[in-house]
């Protein structure tokens, strides 16, 4: 993919403090963005809280700012610095989240800046779990039943009409790591969990859906370019079944247990995820659940940035995906 030449400055969000699911993975991918960034002649702009973190070393960006990822002193650089582009996909869900936030208040707007990587729609195709589900649904590709909800009551509603059913798996949105998500088996828990859920979620919103746990988890770390280039980079197995968390499993890369149609029907639909959703350059990780009794597969969810996944296929491949 050729170097854009209308692009002269760039500012990266780092992912702040290291927390549960977003931890040193990021400092690693953010380090070797700016690496190339700079080697390929931008400018670049580094913001990240975390003062202990490699990537605010003075040596991999034009200037480094250790401030807080919040919308308003991120707001008062991009006025000082006046970056032409923002990259957002390489400091987790923070900063996936911080550029959300800095486009819906009208920062990005004013400024002329813009979003490299993973622009606005293709972030809330990813991250908005009802809009996920609809762009799937048109697309043709199977995934688990779902009612998105926005406060306890609609979903005992929806329990009571029949839209929904137990046991069920709640996924708050815009949120990483499994925050505020679980396992609804009984009504009770229900109520509970979507409360956490709701809690968790930024816009207060979780989705309700189709369990499927004791099936097989597998993900997929694709990349794709501005010129419609798609590669499969890594496949990765969990060695626990669905209902594990895959921040707590055991992995493996490559995948052991998957035969070739599978293998071959997992990357078809990777692939069009990724492109129905739109992330236009860079990775994205694409988590499937695989029925063990008839091979039935369904596309859980996708990440529009680079994930903890994507450091494991990286070190696994030596495929440098944050470059």
């Amino acid at each position: 993919m050729p170097r854009r030449d209308d692009i002269k400055r760039i500012m990266v969000i780092g992912s702040g403090p290291v927390v549960i699911g977003q931890a040193a993975e990021f400092d690693y991918s953010g380090v070797q963005a700016c690496k190339v960034l700079l080697e390929e002649g931008y400018e670049v702009v580094l913001v990240n809280s975390n003062p202990a973190t490699i990537m605010t070393d003075p040596e991999f960006a034009t200037r480094t700012y250790v401030e807080p990822l919040l919308p308003a002193p991120v707001a008062a650089i991009i006025e000082k610095e006046r970056p032409d582009a923002l990259l957002p996909t390489l400091g987790g869900q923070t900063a996936l989240n911080l550029a959300m936030d800095l486009s819906a208040n009208g920062t990005l707007e004013k400024y002329g800046v813009e979003l490299i990587g993973a622009n606005r729609e293709a972030i809330i195709r990813g991250e908005d779990r009802e809009v996920f589900r609809q762009v799937m649904t048109e697309a043709g590709i199977r995934i688990p039943w779902s009612i998105t909800v926005e406060s306890v009551d609609q979903a005992l509603k929806e329990l009571d009409e029949g839209d929904a059913s137990l046991p069920a798996i709640i996924r708050p949105a815009f949120t990483m790591g499994g925050q505020g998500g679980g396992v609804a088996e009984t009504r009770d828990e229900l109520v509970e969990v979507v409360a956490k859920g709701i809690a968790a979620s930024p816009i207060g919103q979780v989705l309700v859906e189709e369990s499927v746990i004791g099936w097989g988890e597998f993900e997929l770390e694709v990349m794709r370019d501005r010129n419609d280039n798609v590669v499969i980079i890594c496949s990765i197995e969990n060695v626990d079944p669905m209902g594990v968390h895959t921040g707590d499993s055991i992995t493996v890369a490559p995948a052991q247990s998957l035969t070739d149609p599978v293998y071959q029907s997992l990357r078809d639909m990777a692939i069009a995820v990724i492109r129905e959703v739109g992330v236009e350059t860079g990775g994205s990780n694409v988590q499937f659940a695989v029925n063990p009794a008839d091979g039935e597969i369904v596309v859980i969810e996708m990440n529009p940035r680079v994930s903890r996944s994507s450091a494991l296929a990286s070190k696994a491949t030596g495929f440098p995906i944050a470059k």
